[in-house]
């Protein structure tokens, strides 16, 4: 299997979703190019329509007028498909308005823990009714809150940035602690958009009464969706592939350093900063992959992207051990039990572990059939690990990758001459 040519990614999900926010928070007009249209995003977009913002068809090119914080009671339940980063960013919007709302989702999302994002949010003065297995329905009574300093439970992006939305919606402040640091869009868009946000080592802060304008995004190539196609130009047999415009944002590059560490050969061009964000264009050539570690200070940067690599593992020579992990637990599948099931289905050697997983590479032949779950990081993961040289494996639910990256399959036959 060779690689060639250049394949632009669709734009960044975390960055489309919070553009859209803070675009219907904000008093102006924002325009929004690049944006990602896959069902989670438009999920945040239909959410928002419900709360009474003025959300445009997604397109290429479109313009947001904002509210400025003004959200309206919805008339119905906000229905937020699969997207946790919807639910979650959302509910620290809702919990700050003086509005009620319950919050709905497909069973995949049902099942994924709330109390994480409720405690928080609670503990500033809003009140949550959550059944007893801590997921959705969940309905949020919101109002007037108080300020917080917060110790993040787990490494979540979405709580931290749930809590800085809450803050800049009540005009309260807001601080939060993290043992680990989770991916930093919220604050860095917040701060391009005239907030009053103070990182530091340990913490992230918004002062009280910030407030926001509008400002342009031009959203950049999304990372976790440009790792598949690094991944599959590492596995190749020969040929180079150039990614134009993905977000090389440090909290979100993990999973490439990591590659290189494994021996796959990339490079950054045109590197430059850009509404905030860094970006580049990646060129990634083959290269002999050899085994390597994942450490729970490694993850929150290439948490979406830990599928992959143990797709990846299974071509590389020696061990690939991943632990500190445990969140894979609750994303949109058990992403560890159904990883290492997967692998062993098609003739990989692969252990479970309580946070992670241990792969131990082989050249043999992989093929057979495995079930997605309908988790889409898993159908691309093994897509491109079906894609290898010597493999033959079949995806269950091919579609489901709509979820993030509605054109996959589309841009793996292309990349591939096929």
């Amino acid at each position: 299997m060779k690689v060639s040519g250049t394949l632009r990614v669709p734009g960044d999900k975390s960055i489309s979703h919070r553009a859209l926010i803070f675009a219907a928070l904000s008093d102006g007009e924002s325009r929004i190019t690049d944006i990602l249209q896959s069902a989670d995003v438009h999920s945040t977009a239909g959410v928002l329509r419900a709360l009474g913002a003025e959300i445009p068809e997604l397109s290429a090119d479109f313009v947001i007028r904002g509210c400025g914080r003004r959200l309206a009671q919805p008339t119905r339940d906000l229905d937020c498909g699969n997207s946790g980063t919807t639910t979650r960013l959302m509910a620290g919007v809702v919990a700050a308005s003086p509005i009620e709302a319950t919050f709905i989702g497909d069973a995949s999302l049902s099942r994924r823990p709330m109390g994480r994002v409720a405690r928080p949010l609670q503990a500033m003065g809003a009140r949550f009714d959550l059944p007893l297995h801590g997921g959705l329905p969940m309905t949020i009574h919101g109002g007037t809150l108080r300020e917080i300093v917060w110790t993040s439970e787990v490494a979540s992006a979405q709580v931290k940035s749930a809590i800085l939305l809450a803050g800049l919606v009540s005009g309260v402040r807001a601080r939060i602690i993290e043992a680990n640091k989770t991916r930093d869009h919220t604050e860095r868009m917040l701060e391009a958009r005239g907030a009053d946000v103070d990182v530091d080592d340990e913490s992230v802060t918004i002062e009280a009464r910030s407030t926001i304008h509008a400002l342009d995004t031009a959203v950049p190539g999304d990372p976790s969706s440009a790792a598949f196609f690094a991944g599959l130009a590492a596995l190749a047999d020969g040929g180079e592939l150039r990614l134009e415009r993905v977000c090389v944002n440090p909290t979100r590059i993990g999973f490439i350093e990591q590659l290189r560490r494994m021996g796959a050969t990339i490079l950054e061009e045109e590197r430059r900063l850009d509404g905030g964000e860094w970006v580049a264009d990646l060129v990634i050539a083959p290269g002999a992959l050899r085994g390597g570690s994942v450490a729970e200070r490694d993850v929150p940067s290439m948490v979406d992207e830990l599928p992959l690599l143990a797709c990846l593992a299974t071509r590389a020579v020696g061990e690939t051990v991943i632990t500190g992990a445990s969140e894979l637990r609750v994303k949109e599948s058990d992403r560890i039990a159904a990883t290492v099931g997967n692998l062993r289905a098609i003739g990989a050697t692969a252990d479970e572990l309580p946070d992670g997983m241990r792969i131990q590479g082989s050249a043999g032949p992989l093929r057979g059939r495995i079930v997605t779950h309908g988790d889409h990081r898993l159908a691309m993961g093994f897509g491109i690990l079906g894609a290898a040289s010597g493999n033959s494996i079949e995806i269950d639910d091919p579609d489901c990758v709509s979820v993030s990256y509605p054109g996959f399959w589309r841009d793996l036959a292309h990349v591939r001459g096929t």
